[in-house]
């Protein structure tokens, strides 16, 4: 069952433009340990968009049980917002 409108905003209220950490969870998210990245925004699934800056996005429950929010102190070195394409005018855009 897909998340009510009213929880799709708290989520993205919540999450948004936040550096996370994958948490665990399931086998399949092993792939992002020790990365960072950056949530973009939260889809109408509850699934938080993120950039781990590797050239793609991926959609992950946005909660507790699978991330964790981290300081912009921390995510500093672990994470170059130059490498994605979530930005206003990208550096690596062409001509």
């Amino acid at each position: 069952m897909n998340p009510t409108p009213e929880t799709v905003d708290a989520l993205k209220t919540a999450w948004t433009d936040q550096f996370v950490r994958v948490t665990g969870g399931r086998p399949e998210l092993a792939r992002f340990n020790g990365m960072v990245g950056r949530v973009i925004t939260v889809n109408w699934n509850g699934k938080a968009v993120i950039d781990f800056a590797d050239g793609g996005w991926y959609d992950i429950t946005a909660s507790d049980r699978f991330l964790e929010k981290v300081s912009a102190e921390e995510a500093k070195g672990k994470y170059d917002p130059k490498v994605n394409s979530a930005q206003a005018i990208p550096d690596r855009q062409g001509p």
